[in-house]
C-alpha cells in the first residue's frame, strides 16, 4: 500500500533511490550505536557487490511491475517468494530440506493468499501482462536474495550487507532515473509518509531484523511468515481506506496459519 501511494507522486526508479537513501541512513546510525566497523575487507567486496546488484534488479522489477498492474496482482505474486526461498534453500542451505509435508504446507498457505485476493483478481482490468511478469521475476529474485543474505550473514556484518544494498542500489537507481524518468516528482505529504514507511521502517529497521533472523534461523522458515503480508494489507485497507472485509479474509487467514504451521514445524 505504501509503494502504491508513493508511485502516485513519484516514478518507480526515483522512488527506489529515495527509499535506499533513507534505509542507508538508518543502517549507518545503527552501526554507529553498535560501534560496528563498516570497512569493507578485500574478501568481502565480491559478495557485497553481487548482493547489491541482485537487490537492485529485484526492487526495480517490483517497483516498475507494480506501476503497471493492480495492487491485488502485486500482493499475490510477490507473496509467492517464500515458495521460491524454500526451493532454493533445499539446494543451497544445509539442513533446510524441502520435505513433502513442508511443500504441501507452503502451497496451502499460498492458497490462502490467493483466496484473499480472489475478488481483486476477478475484477482486474486487462493489459497487466508485463507488470505481472516483472512481479513474478521480482518474487523469484527476492526468494534467491534471502538465501544469499542467509549465507553471507554467517561471515559478514549485517550492517555491511544492508549498506551495500543501499549504496549499489541507490547509485544504479539514480543513474537509471536520470536517463529514463523525465516525469516530475510531486512532493506531497502522501509521498513523505510513503517514503518514511518504505525507507525508515522497512529498508532500515525491518531489514535489520529480518537479516538477523536469516543469520540465526533457516531461510525457508523465516520467509514463510511473510505469506501473511496480504492479510495485513487487507486489514490496513479496511482501517485506513474503509474497504469492506469479506468472508474470503477469514478463509484465507485459516489457510495461511495452517500452511505456515506445517512449513515451520520441525521434524
Amino acid at each position: 500500500m505504501a509503494v502504491k501511494a508513493g508511485l502516485s507522486d513519484c516514478p518507480p526508479l526515483r522512488l527506489g533511490w529515495m527509499r535506499f537513501a533513507l534505509g542507508g541512513l538508518v543502517v549507518c546510525l545503527v552501526a554507529v550505536v553498535r560501534r560496528q566497523s563498516l570497512r569493507v575487507e578485500r574478501h568481502e567486496r565480491g559478495a557485497l557487490l553481487g548482493l547489491g546488484l541482485l537487490f537492485s534488479v529485484q526492487l526495480a522489477c517490483m517497483n516498475i511491475g507494480q506501476d503497471h498492474t493492480s495492487a491485488g496482482h502485486a500482493a499475490v505474486l510477490m507473496s509467492a517468494y517464500p515458495l521460491w526461498t524454500a526451493v532454493f534453500a533445499h539446494f543451497f542451505v544445509a539442513g533446510d530440506t524441502l520435505t513433502v509435508k513442508r511443500l504441501l504446507g507452503a502451497i496451502v498457505a499460498y492458497g490462502g493468499v490467493v483466496v484473499v485476493f480472489s475478488g481483486s483478481l476477478g475484477s482486474d482490468e486487462s493489459g497487466t501482462f508485463w507488470g505481472d511478469g516483472l512481479l513474478v521475476v521480482s518474487s523469484l529474485l527476492l526468494g534467491a536474495r534471502q538465501i544469499v543474505l542467509s549465507r553471507s550473514a554467517q561471515g559478514i556484518a549485517i550492517e555491511k550487507l544492508l549498506l551495500s544494498q543501499a549504496v549499489v542500489g541507490g547509485v544504479s537507481f539514480v543513474v537509471a532515473s536520470v536517463l529514463f524518468e523525465p516525469e516530475p516528482t510531486h512532493y506531497t505529504s502522501r509521498l513523505a509518509i510513503a517514503l518514511a514507511y518504505q525507507g525508515i521502517l522497512i529498508a532500515g529497521c525491518a531489514f535489520l531484523l529480518q537479516t538477523w533472523l536469516l543469520k540465526h534461523f533457516p531461510p525457508s522458515r523465516v520467509t514463510t511468515v511473510y505469506l501473511t503480508q496480504p492479510l495485513f494489507g487487507v486489514a490496513l485497507s479496511f482501517v485506513v481506506l474503509g474497504e469492506p472485509i469479506g468472508p474470503e479474509l477469514y478463509l484465507g487467514a485459516l489457510l495461511v496459519v495452517v500452511g505456515s504451521y506445517f512449513v515451520q514445524r520441525h521434524a
